[in-house]
């Protein structure tokens, strides 16, 4: 045991590992996720993972017994009947929820719960839907909900708790609101004459983007009135119910409902324990589902209807009336055992080992520095006592910056993570309002990165020198403090500048690219780098040629990726897919104004004049990395060709849209990313792909040491081709 781990267990060993428990962390590390081997699995947030031992026991349950339809008479059908109506009991156990107060609804997951919530609500122009800035987008939709029938929605801040001088509980909540939005109002405004409305309250019992976990105080809070928004608007007159997403927070520290009276709680069981996937619940009181309304009705809630008259006669049992069709009953039946793990290990006991590791790394990152004293790391999240938001989860969110201040982009934080083994989340994580407010985005900076052409889950991870997003470490059940030492290991590795001793005085450097301590200017001089050469890639995913110097475009290197091949079925196809694509060599030459192909395959090898147009006169759209390209294609000879070359039916598709668009840049001086990207051809990320010398070498000192070369070669199949 090292120094450090030593160290970790002396301040967490209390909590880290299970002591007392079934099993030590190691244990079950060797025994259930024998799979993990020598990788970081920091993304429990989006899935957590299953436990092999879990799986061998459900595929003795399907293998051993027979289950069948619910909607019969069968034993088959019965012994179904039995094991759902056991699973709905562990679910509300789960929660500490009174099957008396609560019932538990299957949905195909968190979000089709929540979807449910919103479209049965009894929504009037009346109506009130409110929502904290840290909620999921599965929770935003419900807003359309509400703004379809003429109600208003708006999104609040909670700023401060006020507590009772003598109780010490929550006297009251002061809040921010947000800009009210309406829709349809003067539609609705005679449609609603019962004199009570109905409002609803959602917010998420832990942050997915920042690990703050909201009080359930909240819940009485809401439904007594007592938010104060801070610029003295009035609170809303009508019932208030509360909805609270647990899709995050259950899997760590479930909502006990013992304790509060929410109304909805929504679940998705991956994140409890893996499997099944596709497989949620609405956990909602009864008194709440007496309010909502469907207008659906299908097999499994209906207990009668004539099919050529408007006759319909619905179940009255609170399940029967929402779930339709038939459950997904064998992925049901396997909840048993995911909850078995659970169990044994105990929720605090998670609870308490997964926060022991958060809370350590936390300390590590913040504590990082550069030599020069600046802070490596920037953590996002709140830990004040003066909010409802006084804990953490098993949540890290943060972003890196280099020595000057700059920051790090996320995905490259990501792609660097994934070739050292470790497997994180990077971005916004379906949670915008929550990252605009961490982030420091305003509107305007929203409204300019969209309009940039950044979309979730691109590679635009900073611009106009802003983050987009942030990197999340999320631990689970089985993590392990090995896991955290990885990662810490990788970011002091990769992001942690050292000071070396040159000529020219004192500098700081990472592995890859050396630069002094000076600003960003002198740091990118073209007297401290030179370009050894140029590879251009025409046709996209075959091979190129390299050249001392090469003529530039408004979209990058001249006649780079312009060309792609295209499957049958319209697929675009890469190496990743195709190996044999490697194979084909190109070369331009400009004099000539001739793209050359050869082929180990073909005899002969095959030319493309360049200034010609395709050879065919149809023209159609294709979309790529969510950009829509014209393209046009060529004739049968040259698809044939191809065909032959890489073994499968294919087509050659040239860009041609690239030298008709005309950037606003050219009228007001300064073009935005989107611009830029609308003349591109095709590339992933970007049309100048840059790799030092010294990364090169790195790469090659990973490929000749004892590492999976076939794992490490996937992974870096897409780097080799531009780079090298």
């Amino acid at each position: 045991m090292g120094a450090a781990k030593e160290e970790f267990l002396r301040e967490f060993g209390r909590d880290y590992g299970y002591p007392g428990g079934p099993k030590t962390i190691d244990e079950i590390r060797a025994t259930e996720f024998k799979r993990l081997g020598g990788m970081a699995y920091l993304d429990h947030a989006g899935a957590t993972l299953y436990s092999e031992l879990q799986m061998e026991s459900i595929f003795k349950d399907l293998t051993a017994n027979i289950y069948g339809n619910p909607h019969s008479q069968s034993d088959s059908s019965f012994a179904t009947s039995d094991i759902v109506r056991s699973a709905r009991q562990q679910v509300l156990d789960y929660l500490k929820a009174s099957p008396k107060d609560y019932k538990c609804i299957f949905s195909s997951g968190a979000t089709a719960a929540l979807k449910l919530v919103g479209e049965a609500f009894p929504w009037s122009h009346q109506s009130s839907f409110v929502y904290t800035m840290e909620n999921h987008n599965s929770v935003l939709g419900i807003r359309e909900y509400a703004l379809e029938q003429g109600a208003q929605a708006y999104a609040v801040n909670i700023e401060e708790a006020e507590h009772d001088t003598f109780t010490g509980n929550v006297a009251s909540v002061r809040a921010t609101k947000h800009q009210i939005l309406t829709r349809n109002e003067a539609k609705f405004l005679d449609k609603d004459h019962t004199g009570s409305a109905y409002n609803l309250f959602a917010f998420p019992s832990e942050c997915n983007f920042s690990g703050s976990k909201f009080s359930l105080e909240l819940v009485k809070i809401v439904k007594e009135d007592l938010i104060r928004y801070s610029d003295g608007s009035p609170s809303f007159k009508g019932c208030w119910k509360v909805l609270i997403d647990a899709a995050k927070g259950c899997a760590t520290d479930p909502p006990d409902l013992s304790k509060c009276n929410a109304d909805f709680v929504v679940i998705s069981f991956y994140k409890l324990f893996g499997y099944p996937t596709g497989l949620g619940a609405l956990i909602v009181h009864t008194d709440a589902a007496k309010l909502l309304k469907r207008t659906y009705f299908s097999g499994g809630t209906v207990a009668a209807s004539i099919a050529d008259i408007n006759y319909v006669k619905r179940r009255e049992g609170i399940e029967e009336l929402f779930e339709d069709g038939t459950i997904p009953f064998l992925s049901i039946a396997s909840l048993c055992h995911g909850f078995k793990v659970l169990n044994s290990l105990t929720i605090p006991a998670i609870s308490r080992h997964t926060s022991s590791l958060a809370t350590y790394l936390r300390d590590i990152l913040v504590a990082l520095r550069h030599p020069n004293g600046t802070s490596v790391c920037t953590i996002y999240g709140s830990r004040s006592s003066k909010t409802l938001c006084n804990e953490m989860g098993p949540v890290v969110s943060f972003n890196l910056r280099q020595p000057d201040g700059s920051w790090v982009g996320h995905r490259e934080v990501e792609k660097l993570a994934s070739l050292s083994g470790i497997q994180l989340r990077t971005g916004c994580f379906c949670n915008p309002g929550a990252c605009a407010k961490y982030l420091g985005l305003s509107h305007s900076d929203l409204a300019t990165n969209i309009a940039a052409g950044h979309v979730c889950w691109d590679d635009c991870d900073i611009i106009n020198g802003k983050p987009t997003g942030a990197v999340r470490v999320s631990l689970g059940y089985m993590s392990t403090y090995e896991d955290i030492k990885k990662f810490i290991d990788f970011v002091s590795t990769s992001f942690v500048s050292t000071r070396t001793h040159a000529s020219d005085g004192s500098q700081f450097c990472g592995r890859s690219i050396h630069f002094a301590d000076i600003g960003f200017e002198n740091r990118y001089s073209a007297s401290r780098f030179h370009l050894k050469s140029i590879t251009v890639y025409p046709i996209k995913s075959c091979a190129g040629f390299s050249m001392d110097r090469w003529p530039l475009s408004s979209g990058g290197l001249l006649h780079d990726r312009e060309w792609l091949l295209q499957s049958l079925t319209g697929e675009t196809l890469t190496q990743k897919k195709v190996p044999e694509m490697s194979l084909l060599r190109t070369y331009i030459d400009l004099s000539q104004g001739i793209l050359y192909i050869e082929s180990p395959r073909c005899k002969g090898r095959l030319q493309i004049t360049l200034n010609s147009s395709p050879c065919n006169d149809k023209r159609e759209q294709i979309s790529w990395h969510g950009q829509i390209y014209q393209v046009q294609g060529y004739n049968k000879e040259v698809d044939t060709w191809f065909s032959t070359a890489i073994g499968r039916p294919c087509t050659l598709l040239r860009h041609m849209s690239s030298s008709h668009c005309v950037s606003s840049c050219e009228r007001d001086g300064i073009g935005t990313c989107r611009e830029s990207r609308s003349r591109l051809n095709f590339p992933n990320e970007a049309q100048f792909l840059l790799i030092s010398e010294e990364s090169v070498s790195d790469l090659n000192n990973r490929l000749n040491s004892n590492v999976d070369l076939a794992s490490l070669n996937s992974k870096c199949g897409d780097l080799k081709l531009r780079g090298f």
